[in-house]
């Protein structure tokens, strides 16, 4: 267990140690009274000064917020102080606010970042990914996921709605890293299967806390219509939602009407697949009806605008979303096509692509974009009780550094973040109750260092078999 000193906040001991048998700190000799256990369920948390947005509409307030495990127990101007906290933290007027959540990821292509750039989509996935992606073994998704994990933490992400294949794989490592993660099937004509996906909705939703399963499929032009229709009446069984890419691309929305005579949110909406709720990622070309279906249906629609703006794919319309009071949260979509996990270059992103797609610099104002970074997201993954900060909701928690030159004056601090913030702001992100990040630090079982050594082997014999199967 990791312990840290934190008797003086002023000169705290910032080293990841392994206590001494008396329980003392081996760096510093701090006695047991000084020291925190970093990782640990019991653990509880005092935040005192700290700017508080609790992302539920109200003011931005100076005030204080007690964790008690893994849920708020108190926030408002002063905690009453009847239960001790095992640490106290001066936030020095930070900001206190909900993390970011990552609503649509592939954390484990991690492996392919900056591997195939500057192709389209088509070629992008079938002449460099997939035939790459054959060559995971056993034991691969595991670490790779953990190296994505590690960059949400740098960016404030707090959980992640993660599309990949060998989902017990990255329910192991969200568990083992302290990850949330809300899985999503992921099933094609040559991966997995619709019993599968049924196997692992029963099975991964009882897995861990923070682990949770969502039935999808990854496209419509990577699946049978006899696989979709089954995959209905699973839906339909358990009533539960599905989620898809969709509508991507141009080429995409093109082929699906050769296809099968409409696009592929008509489409799915005609085999039944939304009758349970959902959504789509991406949503780039959508038509007057695909939206009206959105909104009957109380989908999401998931942005990606940073991974959408390296491929040229498209820009999704989010503002008439917005007029049109659809569901919205915002992904990075995978490290192989971003190539960066950055919310804060996503938010910017959102609403600058918007402002030049409505040739209105009104379109997209900073505070609806938070509110689908946070809020938008949580609702999309079904983590309704991780959206904002009030008492009884999960302890996912960020805090942003505001004594840094981009966030100086404070003349609106949300449009701060949304406009000028970056990754050099996230001072602290807490998950579940424990801190897993803080001051550019990791706080967690395994080091950083062995994370990327295990991701970067994994990479390098890849390479090597790609290598050898083109001579």
């Amino acid at each position: 267990m990791k312990v840290q000193n934190q008797k003086n906040q002023s000169s705290m001991c910032k080293q990841e140690v392994n206590p001494n048998k008396d329980g003392s700190c081996p760096c510093c000799g701090a006695n047991n009274e000084s020291l925190i256990l970093l990782k640990t369920d019991s653990a509880s948390v005092l935040f005192k000064n700290a700017r508080i947005l609790k992302m539920d509409g109200s003011p931005i307030f100076i005030g204080e917020l007690f964790v008690k495990g893994n849920r708020i127990a108190y926030v408002g101007k002063k905690y009453d102080g009847k239960e001790k906290a095992d640490r106290v933290i001066d936030a020095n007027k930070n900001v206190l606010m909900p993390g970011f959540k990552n609503a649509h990821a592939h954390s484990a292509m991690t492996f392919l970042r900056s591997y195939a750039d500057d192709l389209s989509l088509h070629d992008w996935l079938y002449d460099w990914v997939f035939p790459v992606e054959d060559r995971l073994r056993p034991g691969d998704v595991y670490h790779l996921s953990k190296l994505g994990f590690a960059e949400y933490l740098t960016s404030g992400i707090t959980a992640a709605f993660d599309m990949y294949y060998s989902p017990e794989e990255i329910a192991k490592a969200s568990k083992d890293f302290g990850m949330r993660i809300v899985l999503v099937g992921t099933p094609t004509v040559s991966r997995g299967s619709i019993d599968d996906l049924k196997k692992n909705y029963r099975k991964l939703n009882h897995f861990d806390e923070l682990v949770t399963f969502q039935l999808g499929f990854h496209a419509e032009y990577t699946i049978t219509e006899e696989m979709l229709s089954a995959l209905s009446k699973i839906s339909h069984e358990l009533k539960a939602p599905v989620y898809s890419h969709s509508s991507e691309t141009e080429f995409e929305v093109n082929g699906c009407i050769q296809r099968h005579g409409c696009t592929p949110t008509e489409y799915f909406e005609r085999l039944g697949l939304f009758d349970f709720g959902g959504g789509g990622y991406h949503c780039n070309f959508m038509s007057d009806n695909d939206l009206k279906i959105i909104k009957k249906r109380g989908l999401f629609v998931t942005t990606c605008p940073g991974s959408n703006t390296k491929i040229a794919s498209g820009i999704a319309p989010i503002q008439k979303m917005i007029d049109m009071g659809i569901n919205l949260s915002i992904g990075t979509d995978g490290p192989a096509s971003n190539n960066c996990l950055d919310f804060f270059r996503e938010m910017f992103l959102v609403t600058g692509l918007q402002k030049l797609l409505c040739k209105d610099p009104c379109a997209c104002e900073a505070y609806k974009v938070l509110e689908m970074a946070t809020v938008g997201g949580a609702h999309a993954m079904h983590l309704d009780d991780a959206d904002t900060l009030d008492v009884g909701k999960l302890a996912d928690i960020i805090m942003i550094d505001l004594h840094r030159p981009n966030m100086q004056p404070l003349n609106n601090i949300e449009k701060n973040i949304v406009y000028s913030g970056s990754k050099e702001n996230v001072k602290l992100t807490m998950i579940n109750g424990k801190i897993l990040y803080e001051d550019g630090k990791f706080y967690l079982d395994e080091s950083i260092d062995d994370i990327y050594k295990s991701a970067q082997d994994i990479t390098d014999r890849i390479k090597e078999e790609v290598k050898s199967l083109k001579k």
